[in-house]
């Protein structure tokens, strides 16, 4: 039984694209390689694993070299993945039993994003579309590509047993360099098309962040935040998110301390109350920090990894230590293991 097609598009990703192909060698399915230009061994290695293996002459479009490696697939369930992402977890025998119960919407797997963000190694996870019957769904955008309804309808989501790890945000600084000249190029090529589109002002926002170029960043996750979009969205709230961490990086303060009116529509996350904690921290009220930090340790299914543990004690900790605590605040240091940061706090104090 192949009852799905994977579908990927590859451009000189030697270094991944095997790691890849090995992690879904366990799935009964198609696997469709379409290689838009490579010059070193891609083709070569994808097809010693890929059931077809074809090319696409690049046109400056990620969603037209898509929907070709969609259309050339022999069944309509479709899995979408990339050469720097490789399975963790999967149990593919389960993907076909959610297709046939939610026929016309669309499977999201778990990506974890592995990067460094603030000069630290993080892992941030988010939800994304990737599984559909492509009789319903194509791609549409020419960069950071969104699956898009065929025909007028409701986008509904459900979650496919599926978590992938993401390289992607890694590399050396001329190929990320290389990656985000070719994002920003783009990106700025589809606003003009698109100049209404607040995903793309996210995107570009990203780009900046990436760069540590808070600045503009803040200026397009800002204007992310101008259009009335439903809280439940995903890219809005790591808008929300990162449009705080960069008042913070920017020592704006008191724009940050606003983030108390929207508390009650985004604080259902760990991660958000997190921010909440730095925030009050940044601006001089410990106590008000220390109740969103221990809230934060309760909580569960955090996007960034260690905002409900190792972040949040390392700041208990700074803040047991700036009330004189030195017992409690080595306590919450040592609990949070290997974090460079607290590891330093923790010497000063033996």
């Amino acid at each position: 039984m192949k009852p799905f097609s994977v579908c990927m598009i590859a451009k000189n990703e030697e270094k991944n694209i095997e790691r890849c192909l090995k992690s879904i060698q366990d799935f009964d399915c198609e696997i469709i390689v379409v290689d838009t230009g490579s010059t070193d061994k891609t083709k070569e290695i994808a097809q010693q694993y890929a059931t077809k293996v074809l090319e696409f002459d690049w046109i400056n479009d990620f969603s037209a070299a898509r929907n070709f490696s969609i259309s050339n697939a022999s069944y309509d369930w479709i899995l979408i993945l990339d050469c720097d992402e490789w399975v963790q977890e999967s149990n593919s025998e389960e993907f076909m039993q959610l297709a046939r119960t939610y026929p016309t919407y669309i499977g999201r797997l778990k990506r974890k994003n592995l990067t460094y963000m603030d000069s630290e190694k993080q892992v941030y996870i988010d939800m994304v579309e990737r599984f559909f019957n492509r009789r319903y769904y194509h791609y549409e955008g020419s960069i950071h590509e969104q699956v898009t309804p065929s025909s007028p309808r409701d986008l509904i989501a459900f979650d496919i047993p599926l978590t992938i790890l993401h390289s992607g945000y890694v590399g050396t600084k001329e190929e990320l360099e290389d990656k985000r000249i070719r994002n920003m190029t783009l990106l700025m090529q589809e606003l003009e098309r698109n100049p209404d589109d607040p995903y793309l002002y996210f995107q570009i926002g990203q780009e900046y962040y990436c760069m540590d170029d808070y600045e503009n960043a803040a200026s397009y996750y800002g204007k992310v935040l101008t259009y009335d979009l439903p809280p439940t969205m995903e890219y809005l709230r790591m808008t929300v998110q990162a449009y705080g961490n960069c008042l913070l990086h920017l020592d704006r303060i008191e724009e940050a301390l606003q983030y108390e009116q929207i508390y009650d529509t985004f604080g259902n996350t760990p991660d958000f109350i997190f921010l909440m904690g730095r925030i009050y921290y940044l601006s001089g009220q410990p106590l008000k920090a220390l109740t969103e930090f221990i809230k934060a340790t309760s909580m569960n299914d955090p996007h960034a990894e260690g905002t409900n543990t190792y972040l949040s004690w390392y700041y208990i900790a700074l803040i047991y230590e700036r009330m004189g605590d030195v017992e409690t605040a080595k306590s919450f240091y040592q609990k949070c293991g290997d974090f460079d940061a607290a590891k330093k706090r923790l010497a000063n104090l033996l």
